[in-house]
């Protein structure tokens, strides 16, 4: 589907953000393998959320879905698959956290999902999982999926390099269901908040777990998670387009449902464009950003790689250099989103350079509007559609049916503030 977006004026009023895809998927997970029945409360209804919801019914979860809440009757941590095949769509999040869940299973499971899922390295992951008692097959091409994989596990010894956060968080959800101990070194950590994430959810929880400055882990066996009731927060990553999107056209925007206070690491994209020049106000569950002349700035990406495609964006209309690094992990998402976001932009006229582990842009104060793909990545397609709106001309973007993965109303609000 193709989406065409003409220039605006500015942007005005408030929107709510949509609920965070890492939170409801991580209560997704837990919930299946608690004992007892769990709710969700205002959780991501998307794409990504309801290939989690699939993986947990293979699982062995039971699922009852209602208005503003999702009940999940979990396993107790014995898992008995329904299936022997878990399609995971496009979530990146689902395949990574669910295979160690699908470990503790004494039954095969064959991991699967659409033509990028297949192209996402794994072999870390389980090579460590193979490390603590699973059997491992790998049908895809260099180290991707299809996989197969057969536990139970055991613990013991792993050590493993984690250019993606989720790698871990996928041993410290299942190892603590398992019977012996485990021992986790980590050589290499990208995306450090969302490891945090992981640990707030297992505090929570009351589960034992002692850590060296996230370089080792050891995890005691035999634990159990129990039932909870959660209301699941706004989502940074999905309120970064807007927050962008009223930096770069002057225009006050309040975002509600947001919580500074949460743990999200793409929170920070908040002082980022205060940074840039933006004023800010933060309330209890609302921010109001005020766009202003922006400056560029030097950023560390690498806790919050999903936040490059917008500041890509911003930094085309910001004053001087603007160079987003340190997170050479953007090249292992849907797409390459370093590379992408270079040629896109620069079909819309940007100076832009790319580095190994990020770009560099000279703001130029505007871009042109072009016929641009979206690559079937919705952190793309949302970023080129910001851009689109204060690009000369009009702009074209394919495959916009992408953002129903993390973000189904993203155009529905854009216009809503559009003026």
């Amino acid at each position: 589907m193709k989406q065409t977006i003409n220039p605006v004026n500015s942007l005005m009023g408030e929107i709510t953000i949509p609920s965070s895809k890492s939170h409801t998927i991580r209560a997704l997970l837990i919930a299946a393998v608690a004992k007892g029945e769990s709710t969700i409360i205002n959780p991501l209804d998307s794409a990504d959320t309801q290939s989690c919801l699939n993986a947990i019914k293979v699982l062995g979860a039971k699922i009852k879905l209602e208005n503003d809440r999702w009940i999940i009757m979990g396993t107790g941590g014995e898992i008995h698959p329904v299936a022997d095949i878990i399609d995971v769509g496009n979530s990146g999040t689902t395949l990574y956290l669910a295979a160690g869940l699908a470990a503790l299973s004494s039954h095969k499971i064959t991991f699967t999902g659409d033509d990028q899922i297949k192209s996402r390295p794994v072999e870390n992951l389980l090579n460590s999982l193979k490390d603590l008692g699973a059997e491992i097959s790998i049908e895809g091409k260099n180290g991707c999926p299809p996989f197969s994989i057969k536990g139970p596990l055991t613990g013991g010894k792993t050590s493993i390099e984690c250019p993606t956060s989720q790698y871990l968080s996928s041993l410290l959800l299942c190892t603590p269901l398992i019977n012996g101990n485990t021992e986790i070194e980590v050589p290499l950590l990208r995306e450090q908040p969302y490891v945090e994430m992981t640990l707030k959810w297992l505090n929570e929880q009351f589960v034992m777990y002692d850590t060296t400055d996230f370089k080792e882990f050891f995890i005691p066996g035999g634990q159990q998670f129990e039932a909870f009731d959660k209301q699941v927060p706004g989502d940074f990553s999905s309120a970064t387009f807007f927050l962008c999107a009223a930096a770069i056209t002057g225009s006050t925007l309040t975002l509600k449902g947001l919580d500074m206070a949460d743990i999200q690491g793409d929170k920070a994209v908040v002082y980022m464009l205060k940074e840039m020049g933006c004023h800010i106000e933060i309330g209890r569950d609302f921010i109001t950003i005020e766009g202003k002349p922006l400056k560029g700035c030097e950023f560390d990406l690498n806790d919050t790689p999903d936040a490059l495609p917008a500041l890509a964006v911003t930094a085309c209309f910001a004053q001087g250099e603007t160079r987003l690094v340190n997170v050479p992990q953007a090249r292992l998402k849907e797409t390459d989103r370093i590379t992408v976001m270079k040629e896109e932009l620069e079909k819309m006229g940007a100076d832009i350079k790319e580095l190994p582990d990020g770009l560099i842009i000279k703001g130029k104060g505007k871009l042109t509007g072009a016929d641009v793909s979206g690559h079937e990545d919705h952190r793309i397609i949302m970023s080129l559609a910001i851009a689109a709106l204060v690009s000369e001309g009009k702009t074209t973007i394919d495959e916009t049916n992408a953002v129903s993965i993390t973000f189904p109303t993203f155009f529905e609000l854009l216009d809503k503030i559009s003026t």
